[in-house]
Formats: C-alpha cells, sequence, structure tokens
C-alpha cells in the first residue's frame, strides 16, 4: 500500500439529509464479508452521473444509464461479482435485483440504479443478493458511510470516505462520499464506483454540467495500469433537504466542495493502486493545449517502464524522455522540453541538464511521493495526473485475483 493511506474516522463523515446507507454480508463471493449496500434516498432527490466508455459495459451500467431517465429511489450496489461480459441474462439478472429492490422499497424497478463490480463474465448470484436484502434495508442509516465505503471494497486495502461542510447563501450543506478501486484504473472512466451525494437543492441541468466537470478533474485524472474497466460509475446525488444553490455563486462554491471530495476519493484509489508503494503527480505544462498535455502526461503514466522506473526509484530519463516523444503530439519540438523530479531539472533543451547528478534523481524518487513535470515550453496550457508505481505486488495480485 501507498503512502499515508490511513482509513477515514466515522466522525469526520456528515451525513446527508435524504440519504440512508444498509449493509449486508450476502455472501456473494465470499462468506463473511460486507457485500452487499443499498442507498435509499428520498423523494424528490435528483441524481446524475457518468459511465465507463469500454464498450463492454457491463449490464449494471447499461441498466442504470436507462433507468436515470426516472425519479431514482434507491442505489444498490454489489461486490465480488461484475455482471459484465454476460449478455442478455446479464441484463435479465440486473433488472430481478432492480424489482427485488423495489419491491422491499414500494417503488418501482425503473426507479433503482444498480452497480457491480468484481469477476468479469460469471453469472449474478441474484438469489444471494435478493437474500440479502432484509439484512440490508434493516442497516439503513443516515450515518453509515464508512461501512458502505467497506461494503463496495474489492482488492482495495482501505475504505475511501470524505466529507465537506460549505456555507451557501441559505445555509450550510453537506457534501459526503465514498468511492472504490485499486487496479485496471485508467481515466474515462476508472475501474471504479464513486458515490457523492449532498443535500443541497441542486437544478438538474446544472447536476448534469456539474458531474462531468468534476469528474473531468478527479476521477479521469487517475491511472494505475491504463486499463479501463467494464463498469465504472460516477454518481452525483442532490437530495434537495437543505440549502438551494440555485445562484451562480452558491453553484459555484457547491461545486468547488464536490470537486475537492472527487478529486480526494480519486487519489485515495491512486494511493491504495494494488502493490503500489510510491504516489506521483504528473504534470505536463506550457504546452499549446490542455489536450495535447494530457496525452503526453498519460503517455508518461501509462509506461510500464516508467512506472517500474519509479518503483525501483531509478531515474531512467530515457524511459521518460521516450514516453513524452510517442505520446503522439505533431510537430512537438523536443529541443524546447525541460524535464523535472520535483523541483531537480534533470533534462533541458531535450537532453540531460548539464548540472544533473543521477543521485539527485534517486533521492527525488526515493520518496513516497514526487511529481514529475514536462515543459514543453510551446504554449500556456498545463494537465496533471495522478498515478502510481508498477511493483511485483501488482503482478501478484493480478494473477491471483480469482484465486
Amino acid at each position: 500500500m501507498a503512502v499515508n493511506l490511513p482509513p477515514p474516522e466515522p466522525g469526520a463523515l456528515f451525513p446527508v439529509r435524504g440519504v440512508e446507507l444498509g449493509v449486508a454480508m450476502a455472501g456473494i463471493k465470499k462468506p463473511n464479508r460486507k457485500d452487499l449496500l443499498l442507498i435509499r434516498l428520498a423523494a424528490g432527490t435528483a441524481v446524475a452521473g457518468v459511465f465507463t466508455r469500454n464498450r463492454f459495459c457491463a449490464a449494471p451500467v447499461a441498466l442504470a444509464r436507462k433507468h436515470l431517465k426516472n425519479p431514482v429511489r434507491a442505489l444498490v450496489v454489489n461486490t465480488g461479482n461484475a455482471n459484465a461480459g454476460t449478455g442478455k441474462d446479464g441484463l435479465n439478472r440486473a433488472l430481478e435485483v432492480c424489482a427485488a429492490v423495489a419491491a422491499k422499497l414500494q417503488s418501482k424497478p425503473v426507479q433503482i440504479l444498480p452497480f457491480s463490480t468484481g469477476v468479469i463474465m460469471d453469472p449474478l448470484p441474484v438469489d444471494r443478493i435478493v437474500a440479502g436484502l432484509p439484512a440490508a434495508i434493516a442497516d439503513l442509516s443516515a450515518d453509515n458511510w464508512l461501512s458502505a465505503a467497506e461494503a463496495i471494497m474489492t482488492t482495495d486495502t482501505v475504505p475511501k470516505a470524505c466529507s465537506r461542510k460549505v456555507k451557501l447563501a441559505g445555509g450550510e450543506a453537506v457534501v459526503s462520499g465514498i468511492a472504490k478501486g485499486a487496479g485496471m484504473i485508467r481515466p474515462d472512466m476508472a475501474t471504479m464506483l464513486g458515490f457523492v451525494a449532498t443535500d443541497a437543492k441542486v437544478p438538474g441541468s446544472a447536476l448534469k454540467r456539474i458531474v462531468k466537470a468534476v469528474a473531468d478533474k478527479s476521477f479521469n485524472c487517475v491511472t494505475v495500469d491504463g486499463d479501463t474497466s467494464t463498469n465504472d460509475s460516477f454518481m452525483l446525488i442532490a437530495t434537495g433537504k437543505g440549502p438551494s444553490a440555485s445562484s451562480s455563486t452558491d453553484l459555484a462554491i457547491l461545486q468547488d466542495a464536490i470537486e475537492e471530495v472527487s478529486r480526494l476519493l480519486a487519489q485515495a484509489i491512486i494511493r491504495d493502486g494494488e502493490g503500489a508503494t510510491k504516489f506521483v503527480t504528473v504534470t505536463v505544462d506550457r504546452g499549446r493545449s490542455a489536450a495535447e498535455c494530457r496525452k503526453i502526461a498519460y503517455a508518461i503514466a501509462h509506461s510500464p517502464l516508467v512506472k517500474t522506473a519509479f518503483f525501483a526509484s531509478d531515474p531512467n530519463l530515457g524511459r521518460i524522455l521516450a514516453a513524452i516523444g510517442y505520446a503522439g503530439v505533431k510537430d512537438l519540438d523536443t529541443s524546447k522540453v525541460d524535464l523535472y523530479i520535483d523541483d531537480v531539472r534533470v533534462a533541458r533543451y531535450g537532453g540531460r541538464d548539464v548540472h544533473y547528478r543521477e543521485q539527485q534523481g534517486v533521492q527525488a524518487m526515493s520518496k513516497p511521493e514526487f511529481t514529475v513535470r514536462a515543459v514543453l515550453n510551446r504554449g500556456k496550457a498545463a494537465a496533471t495526473l495522478w498515478t502510481c508505481d508498477l511493483s511485483f505486488d501488482y503482478v501478484k495480485i493480478n494473477a491471483e485475483y480469482r484465486t
């Protein structure tokens, strides 16, 4: 596990008016572990979301997209089984789960959003999920955020949860969120589930805009291994039981808080990356556009050679420069590129800095957190991603994932 990632303290997680969370042990993959989460929402709650761009998206993703068109009354999340690569049967099983939840909560199946994470291509054990629902319903509570974060973990080693309070013109609003993810992480989206809720009242059109903007500055800026999952989902919930955020000022304040919670959750995923020992910020600046800066940052952050060098604290600069060169940025003048590891300039004008000494790079990369910064010197745009190293344990964890 990477740097300083203690589990969140329950007292630091604030209840959100209009949101109740209940957890159960359904035995979906393993006995005696939390693996079923039910989130009940108050009537009138607004929900918006973004999902994986993987064309082989899971059955619950397809269904959640469809059901978002209706007033949402509950979300149901299971771990241990992704219900992906399961065809029409997977859709039918996800529908069965929605129908069972709706019957228990006296709502309609189209008002339930299903989410799954775990092993791909295995049939979803609907009977176990349905059997676990009464326990999850009995456990429903407004202050169950930490338990909820534990219930959605797969290869995660710690739960990921965060809360903030902000002052709006009409009073204090709460933002709380949970997320899961540790491997198969790549932007657009990552192999993650993220659920962030606020009690503020937010217009539906604004909520849709905010969820996309926030995703692009948080969950779409992290990468562990470059793989994009079939099940990624990030949901933003606004119950309307607190102060209204209708003015542009209030919306901006609220969006900043939602973005902060989401960014911290996204960074927690990287810190808990499978086998990770280093948390690395990759920044590319002075580019012509944010898009080209992100393209180069991705190339650096996805390179197995670069990431194994991170693990070894080996400033093998050729690997980083090569990644910049093959990123696909047209007419990039490499003779203008500077490269830094933290504050140490290791390359200047496209070549090794004459003042750089190898030990400086080793010292910088030996820290549990450091920054790789490429300066293109061709514009004013910039982009930042967060990633981790690639260790022996990453191979071991993924080789043994189904055993």
